[in-house]
């Protein structure tokens, strides 16, 4: 079984608990996703995001099977988060590959 590939990702913004718990309480009701103590996961069928929410930034690390799967679950939470943040001035992911 080949191990997953990873991402990082960083979105800074004083909301970072409110942004998380929107996207897992979204994605709940199509995939398995929750949060509890500023933390997050989301389980995507293409990979899985682990979300963690401090004072000034949201991280997000995102691992998957394939590139592919990889940059799905990057664009679902830069699609979901831009929604929801519409009120920032930033209003994308700072993506690093943890390769």
């Amino acid at each position: 079984m080949q191990e997953p590939i990873h991402d990082a990702g960083t979105y800074e913004t004083a909301s970072a608990w409110q942004y998380l718990q929107q996207l897992c309480k979204h994605f709940a009701h199509k995939v398995d996703a929750s949060c509890a103590d500023g933390e997050g996961h989301i389980a995507f069928p293409f990979g899985t995001a682990y979300l963690k929410a401090t004072d000034t930034r949201l991280d997000i690390r995102v691992d998957a099977p394939s590139e592919g799967g990889l940059l799905k679950a990057r664009q679902v939470i830069d699609n979901h988060l831009s929604r929801f943040a519409f009120r920032e001035e930033v209003k994308t992911v700072t993506w690093q590959s943890a390769a």
